[in-house]
C-alpha cells in the first residue's frame, strides 16, 4: 500500500523565500517593527524575555546573534508550521512551485491570516486565474501599501503561475 507524498518546500522554494525575506544573523526590526532574527523568525515574548530560542529542544542565546547554522535549522524548525498550514488548508493537488509560493505567502502573512483569506477559498473552489489578484491585495503594513510587499506579492505570483524561482 503507497502512502502519500508529504510535500515539502522544494531547495529553490527555500532560496526564493530567503531571497525575500533576507538572513540576518542579528536581531532587527521588520516593515512593521517587530523584532525579527534570522529568516524572518519574529520573537515571541518569552524568546524576548529569555534572550533563547528552542531549536530541536535546545535552547540557543540569540542577544549576540546567532550562527549560520542555527539560523539554517530556525529556519527548518519554523517552516514546518507553515508547510503544514498549506497541506491542511488546500484541498486540491499542487505542484511544488504553487506550494512553495504558497508556503513563502505564509510563512510572510501568517497561518490565520490565511486560513480565512479570499484567497484560500477561491484556491480551494478551484478559481487558479484568480489567485495572482488574491495575492496582490496582501501588500499593506501598519496601515499602509509596502513596496516591498507589492514586490513580493509579484514575484510569488509568478512562481505560483508560471514557475518562475527569479
Amino acid at each position: 500500500m503507497s502512502h502519500p507524498v508529504i510535500m515539502r518546500m522544494s531547495k529553490e522554494g527555500i532560496d526564493f523565500l530567503q531571497a525575500r525575506e533576507g538572513w540576518e544573523l542579528k536581531m532587527y526590526k521588520d516593515s512593521a517593527g517587530l523584532p525579527t532574527i534570522g529568516v524572518g523568525h519574529l520573537l515571541t515574548q518569552s524568546e524576548l524575555t529569555s534572550g533563547k530560542i528552542y531549536i530541536s529542544r535546545l535552547p540557543i542565546i540569540w542577544r549576540d546573534g546567532m550562527t549560520e547554522s542555527e539560523v539554517k535549522e530556525l529556519l527548518e524548525q519554523d517552516l514546518q508550521k507553515y508547510e503544514n498550514a498549506v497541506r491542511c488548508a488546500v484541498l486540491m493537488d499542487l505542484k511544488q512551485h504553487q506550494y512553495d509560493a504558497l508556503v513563502s505567502f505564509v510563512f510572510n502573512v501568517g497561518e490565520t491570516a490565511f486560513k480565512n483569506s479570499t484567497l484560500l477559498r477561491k484556491l480551494n473552489a478551484g478559481q487558479i486565474k484568480e489567485i495572482p489578484a488574491q495575492l496582490a491585495r496582501w501588500n499593506w503594513s501598519g496601515g499602509k501599501v509596502i513596496n516591498g510587499l507589492t514586490k513580493r506579492r509579484e514575484m510569488e505570483s509568478r512562481l505560483f503561475t508560471e514557475g518562475e524561482y527569479a
